[in-house]
């Protein structure tokens, strides 16, 4: 009785480990789009559409997006991303979410 009361519990343990290492948490899909955007090539400034703006990047919706493109078209190309923050309703926080995401060549 002793041995086989040993031999249960023994058994209820390696299926309790085998079990858990299986059960490891997945990824969620944020974390998947997130590393997936770290290793996107960058979206230039001076090139992108609205849509392309505001479907990859964080805090630009359509209005935005558009501003952005009609402040390229009447000041020029962007000569660096910093340059972004001179768009209306651009600001920092927005900046910096999208930072490395940005180019301007």
């Amino acid at each position: 009785m002793l041995k086989s009361l040993l031999s249960a519990s023994v058994l209820a343990l390696l299926a309790s480990v085998s079990v858990g290492a299986f059960a490891a948490p997945a990824k969620s899909v944020e974390s998947v789009k997130v590393a997936a955007a770290q290793h996107a090539a960058p979206i230039n400034l001076n090139s992108a559409d609205a849509e392309t703006l505001t479907r990859e990047l964080k805090g630009i919706g359509a209005t935005k997006a558009k501003a952005i493109v009609v402040y390229r078209d009447a000041h020029g190309p962007f000569s660096s991303v910093d340059e972004l923050l001179e768009v209306k309703g651009i600001g920092a926080a927005t900046l910096e979410k999208n930072r490395a995401k940005l180019s301007v060549n």
